[in-house]
């Protein structure tokens, strides 16, 4: 990419929006035209060489009677490309229109030419309705005037002056894909787009991303058609630059590589946005596939979560920035479930299906706050079991998917389920202050079902926290950059897999435990002379509650309820059960009821699983020497796992010598000598 052709670039269609759109919209709305535009005029450009044969072609299959799907089809492949135009108008041809009635109707037939995907931006983005917008404002020439000008190529070729020498040089897909990111970045930047850092992953960031998941298998890539998924695709930035990472590696290891890019995103903004960016960028030569029989769209509309667009389909790289800290209730909605029904999920991807190995039978579903671990199990779902690469998942989370959820609960159950399977390969803390609109900390979970042998049975834990390069101008909250020397350092960790103050590896035992009940026998004290009306005894109860009560012979134990139940007579086990609610109290000092523990004395114990002797020597050892009574109830036992960077590379504070503190002590001391009989003397 020459710098000085992207500045050119960069420079020419960001000052469109302040020469044409200024006081005439808000800037909030600038991209909305800006980024289409500039995606049809690059589309028109690449369609002018064929699009005279189209309009001929188009003619000829009118008047055979194909019908239009079948037209399309045709036509695409005419233009070589993954799109086309039916209309008898270009950019170029539009220019020349004064009256601004004809204009208008010749832009939008000039949209209406589009193939169905191009149309599909066109209307995500809701340019129709910004062209009503420009025309009612008088800016409609003029924007196509901008994007036609002859001192701008935004197309592949090179633009020849008279005697064919190169004017302007052509625009490459990866320059093209930087330059609609960068406007995109640029244009939320300066009118205070919150959610920016939810659509837009920092493009260092995302060449880690791909760094991670391609060069541990680069060696084991071999010729042939590789994927890459994206759940959680936003303007696309991921996909793009993971099969422009994986083309790379391909070209130097001279393989013969087909990239497919499939995502699902579900902001209809931002759907048109990643499609359009990766029209621009992608190598992708058509936008739907077929599987299992079913037509379906490489990139897909909707919520990941209820609204799988990719339904059965596995990839070889899942790689994604999924949404954290946002509810997910309008997904429990779309299952037509309420918010407190999650329980009713059966979506195989976050329950695993009936018939599978008991022990593992696990739900992933988390608290309806956040949708991240979601996310994961998506993921997890997607991955191959029949290749030899298997499938890598690079994915980024907050610390919360660390250790947020009891054990039994889906964040905790996610976690076991991919420990115990042994899929976990690592886990990398980012710096702070690495995204646009967030100051906090990011952890990459890197997962896979093929990992290498000397990884086998373990977890690797990376603090990349200090690995970055400051900005010298913050861009929102983001102060700092993962730039090439610092994914080298962070890969180079990742790959040696040896321990280093930065790098800790553990065996995954180490991240479970045994979450354990506690229980200590109930011990009841009787008291034959409290009010027995105040409860929940009929008045006839009351009476034969009375009459055993008085028959209970004189030595029958007061600290023993069963003797003194049993000393009732023939009251049912029911009344005895209301009337020990008003004649006992808790007493420690008592006999314990038999089969029963004091629910206000239990205590909930974390064992680890590495623990020596496990959860009967902790008892042995933590708790009968100060409860000899207590007992763990067995059926209450759950496993659960967690993961605390904390725990494993916290770096306390030196304290400050002695020494240095006493000579402050003494020098403020010696500043304030005589102060105070100065003050009282005053």
């Amino acid at each position: 990419m020459n710098p000085n052709q992207y500045n050119t670039l960069f420079t020419f269609i960001w000052n469109i929006a302040n020469d044409v759109l200024v006081q005439a919209f808000n800037k909030g709305d600038y991209k909305k035209i800006i980024l289409p535009m500039m995606v049809l005029r690059r589309l028109d450009i690449l369609l002018e060489p064929t699009h005279q044969q189209v309009l001929q072609l188009k003619r000829q299959l009118t008047e055979q009677g194909v019908d239009e799907t079948q037209q399309e089809s045709m036509l695409i492949r005419r233009t070589g490309l993954a799109y086309c135009n039916t209309s008898r108008f270009t950019m170029k041809t539009l220019r020349g229109e004064t009256n601004p009635v004809r204009l208008k109707q010749n832009f939008l037939e000039y949209l209406d030419g589009f193939s169905k995907d191009v149309q599909d931006i066109i209307e995500k983005f809701k340019l129709k309705q910004q062209v009503d917008n420009l025309s009612d404002t008088g800016r409609l020439g003029r924007i196509i005037e901008k994007f036609t000008d002859a001192e701008i190529n935004l197309g592949k070729d090179p633009v020849l002056d008279a005697e064919g020498n190169e004017r302007l040089p052509g625009v490459d897909n990866h320059t093209m894909g930087t330059l609609f990111e960068q406007l995109l970045r640029k244009f939320n930047e300066e009118n205070s787009v919150t959610e920016a850092g939810e659509h837009f992953t920092p493009r260092d960031y995302v060449a880690l991303l791909a760094d991670i998941a391609v060069l541990p298998v680069a060696n084991k890539l071999r010729n042939g058609t590789y994927t890459i998924y994206d759940g959680a695709c936003g303007t696309g930035g991921i996909l793009s630059i993971a099969e422009q990472r994986i083309a790379d590696i391909a070209k130097e290891q001279c393989k013969r590589i087909k990239i497919s890019l499939y995502g699902q995103e579900m902001q209809p903004e931002t759907y048109a946005t990643c499609k359009a960016d990766l029209m621009l960028s992608s190598t992708t030569n058509s936008f739907t596939y077929l599987n299992a029989g079913v037509r379906r769209e490489r990139f897909f509309c909707g919520s990941t979560i209820s609204n799988d667009g990719h339904p059965g389909m596995k990839f070889d790289f899942c790689i994604s920035n999924p949404p954290f800290g946002t509810p997910w209730k309008t997904d429990l909605q779309a299952w037509g479930l309420k918010d407190n029904e999650k329980q009713h999920i059966t979506d195989p991807r976050f329950v695993l299906p009936q018939g599978y190995d008991p022990r593992n039978s696990l739900r992933f579903v988390p608290d309806v706050g956040d949708p991240q671990m979601l996310f994961l199990a998506n993921n997890i779902s997607r991955m191959k079991n029949d290749t030899e690469l298997g499938t890598r998942i690079v994915e980024v989370h907050n610390g919360s998917s660390l250790f947020t959820g009891n054990a039994g609960g889906g964040e905790s159950n996610l976690r076991r389920h991919i420990i115990e399977n042994d899929w976990l390969e690592a886990i990398i803390a980012m710096p702070e202050k690495d995204f646009y609109n967030t100051g906090i900390g990011t952890f990459i979970w890197v997962v896979t079902n093929r990992k290498e042998p000397r990884r086998a049975g373990k977890v690797q834990l990376i603090d990349a926290t200090d690995i970055k390069t400051p900005l010298r101008k913050n861009l929102g909250e983001k102060n700092c950059e993962t730039n090439e020397t610092d994914r080298q350092q962070i890969m180079q960790l990742l790959n040696r897999f040896e321990e280093t103050p930065q790098s800790k590896i553990f065996a995954n035992e180490e991240f479970g435990y045994w979450e354990i009940k506690v229980d200590r026998p109930l011990r009841l004290r009787v008291l034959p002379q409290n009010n027995i009306t105040a409860g929940k005894l009929t008045s006839k109860e009351q009476e034969a509650c009375r009459a055993a009560m008085q028959a209970v012979p004189n030595d029958t134990p007061l600290n023993n309820w069963d003797a003194y139940a049993a000393a009732l007579g023939k009251l049912t086990k029911a009344v005895k059960n209301k009337l020990r609610a008003l004649i006992t109290v808790p007493d420690p000092s008592c006999e314990p009821v038999a089969g029963e523990a004091d629910r206000a004395l239990r205590d909930t114990e974390q064992v680890p699983l590495t623990y020596p002797g496990g959860i009967e020597a902790f008892m042995q050892r933590e708790v009968l020497p100060y409860a000899p009574d207590a007992y763990v109830a067995e059926d209450e036992t759950k496993v659960g796992y967690e993961l605390s960077f904390t725990k494993y590379f916290y770096k306390p504070v030196e304290l400050r010598p002695l020494a240095n503190i006493k000579a402050d002590i003494q020098a403020i001391e010696k500043e304030t000598d005589g102060l105070l009989a100065e003050i009282l003397n005053a």
